[in-house]
């Protein structure tokens, strides 16, 4: 079949759009290829339509879960087999997943880039016929992007398993930096990229100043109707602003990264099914999910990066109808969006510091921790050490990045459960309630060598065969142990620090300028570019964001709030005394804060719209809220 015929068949589509046909075609010619599609754009499309060409499977490296989940579950809906190994999944049903995708006539797999550390992972998938591989989220493997994970640069060893097999790297968001960095990272023989308008006609963006933020959020949700994403810096916010909703009568739901899978489930079924309107949220909500009715994203704290707030405002309105993105914007952001440098790139003398105090902690001499692997409590070290939290996490980020540790920032461990008693004596155990019974035949179905080793067990798949929550289930659990027929230990998800290097005394640590110093400038870079874009007041909101992503010659977009002022000056008919008037004032050639101007007979909206038009017509220009005549 030819590529259009199988769109058709699967997806019920006529005809491709955008990029769409031109990666496919370069991916179909063998050739390794960058795509660059706004988030909403079918990036799915162009993998799946040229696999489904070919003999073979697909490899998907993603970060997301929850896309991988929703992806193989709308392939098979289509008939297509596909499978997906993520944190959490039993080692059998890895195995399983392994030897369907050798054997099984699979198309698809799906699995996140700390997979490839795995020997299985690496032993089974060389089995497999290979037709392609696909990199989502691919500025993650790049250092310049504002979302490098380590573990991308992993993806190396997938090429050199299959030579000669294509690769396309997938992206929402990339500079030009990245966009060359990323094809240099994967090997590229030659740059090959395509590149989507990433303008969104359907998403008016729009800045709010406000010194209420939650007032105007409240005001924002009565004038915009519809399912919401609202954004907060950490998780303890999300929490507060979350009850500030449901106080007011709007249904809302929390969401971050520390929550247990099964809360994250409750919250984001509660939220896609129209029970929560609002999801009130850190970054750790959005990617991958697929709700196409999303109306409003609202930032109530400014993110690290432009690209970071493209993506996130992007996930409003994906089903092509009017959706708005909204940032709020106050006069303590500037110093807060300041201190987030200090915070992430901490002075070399303190993660100089942390690494000893690191290597103190796990009583690590010098020469030795090669390979060691820790768990490790980010709270208990600082307070042992008296750190500040966030600038020690950042430590060892950068300490990760130069190579001395891994610090993985939360690895789930399962629970573990093993049978204390013989089993002739557990069996003469009487009196036993119901709910202990159904669980003990669970376990004895479902695992062995209970009776003689400790054995991972998935509390998630025992709850949906039992019909008993995860709650009682380690209620259960805990009153067996008391009772000394089992050892019990629940699963937990925590930090693991791995030493990379035998350990050296904190004054040799080498500091790379592309590790610290090119970074932080970049950074630095990235948190001006937020507070240029929030701050402006002179150009269209959609082409400021076009322009940072080197997208030139884009119209205004008519709709956001620097056009709707302008628009508004339009249809004021300011009287020319107005204009007169200011620049009366500013004659004098020195500098004005706007909070002085006053003008006669002219509202605060229509002064807005007045000093809007005439830094458009270049009479005078504004900056920092100072203003000053061009004219001489």
């Amino acid at each position: 079949m030819t590529y259009r015929e199988i769109l058709k068949q699967y997806w019920g589509y006529d005809d491709f759009r955008g990029v769409q046909r031109e990666i496919i075609e370069s991916i179909g010619a063998g050739r390794d290829t960058l795509g660059l599609m706004p988030t909403g754009g079918g990036k799915s499309i162009t993998f799946q339509v040229p696999t489904l060409a070919k003999e073979g499977l697909c490899i998907v490296v993603t970060p997301l879960i929850a896309l991988m989940k929703d992806q193989v579950a709308n392939l098979r809906s289509r008939g297509i087999k596909a499978a997906a190994i993520y944190s959490g999944m039993k080692s059998a049903d890895i195995v399983t997943a392994l030897e369907n995708c050798i054997f099984g006539n699979y198309k698809f797999l799906y699995i996140s880039p700390e997979r490839i550390e795995s020997e299985l992972f690496l032993k089974k998938i060389r089995r497999v016929n290979v037709a392609l591989i696909t990199i989502d989220e691919a500025h993650c493997i790049s250092q310049w992007g504002h979302d490098f994970r380590p573990a991308y640069r992993r993806i190396i060893q997938l090429r050199e398993i299959f030579p000669g097999i294509p690769v396309l790297a997938l992206t929402a968001t990339a500079t030009a930096a990245v966009v060359k960095d990323i094809q240099q990272q994967l090997g590229f023989p030659k740059e090959n990229c395509y590149s989507m308008s990433f303008g969104r006609k359907n998403l008016v963006y729009v800045v709010r100043r406000t010194e209420n933020k939650i007032q105007e959020l409240l005001h924002i949700l009565s004038r915009v109707q519809g399912s919401a994403i609202v954004y907060t810096q950490n998780r303890k916010k999300t929490k507060e602003v979350c009850a500030l909703l449901l106080s007011h009568g709007v249904t809302a739901e929390y969401y971050h990264a520390g929550l247990d899978p099964e809360d994250k489930d409750a919250k984001e079924d509660a939220w896609r099914n129209g029970r929560a309107r609002v999801m009130v949220s850190t970054n750790a909500f959005g990617m991958g999910i697929d709700k196409s009715d999303v109306r409003l994203v609202v930032h109530m704290d400014l993110p690290s990066s432009i690209e970071a707030y493209f993506q996130e405002a992007g996930r409003a309105g994906r089903d092509g109808n009017t959706a708005y993105a909204v940032a709020l914007f106050s006069r303590a952001d500037r110093q807060t969006v300041a201190r987030r440098l200090a915070d992430n790139y901490p002075p070399q003398q303190f993660i100089r510091d942390i690494y000893d105090e690191i290597c103190y902690y796990y009583s690590m001499a010098l020469g030795d921790g090669l390979n060691c692997t820790y768990e490790f409590s980010l709270g208990d070290f600082c307070k042992e050490y008296h750190r500040p939290a966030l600038q020690t996490d950042s430590a060892l980020r950068i300490l990760a990045r130069m190579g001395y540790i891994e610090y993985v920032e939360e690895r789930e461990y399962s629970s573990r459960v093993r049978f204390v008693v013989g089993k002739d004596a557990f069996f003469r155990f009487k009196g036993l309630p119901a709910e202990y019974e159904v669980l003990i035949n669970a376990l004895l179905r479902n695992y062995s060598g209970l009776f003689s080793d400790t054995v991972f067990i998935d509390e998630r798949y025992l709850s949906r065969i039992t019909k008993l929550t995860r709650h009682r289930m380690y209620e259960i659990f805990v009153s067996l142990s008391n009772m000394g027929l089992v050892q019990y230990a629940p699963s937990k998800k925590c930090p693991v620090i791995t030493f990379s290097r035998h350990r050296v005394l904190g004054s040799e640590l080498r500091f790379s300028p592309e590790v610290y110093d090119e970074r932080k400038a970049i950074f630095a870079d990235r948190l001006k570019s937020v507070i240029d874009y929030v701050s402006a007041e002179d150009k269209c909101r959609s082409v400021a964001l076009l322009e940072y992503f080197g997208e030139k010659g884009s119209g205004k977009c008519g709709r956001c709030d620097v056009c709707a002022a302008g628009n508004a000056y339009e249809k004021s008919a300011l009287p020319q005394k107005g204009r007169d008037a200011l620049m009366q004032l500013l004659a004098d050639g020195d500098v004005h804060s706007i909070q002085e101007l006053s003008l006669p007979g002219v509202t605060d909206a229509e002064l807005k719209a007045l000093l809007r038009r005439m830094c458009d017509d270049e009479e005078i220009r504004i900056a920092d809220g100072k203003i000053v005549s061009n004219i001489n």
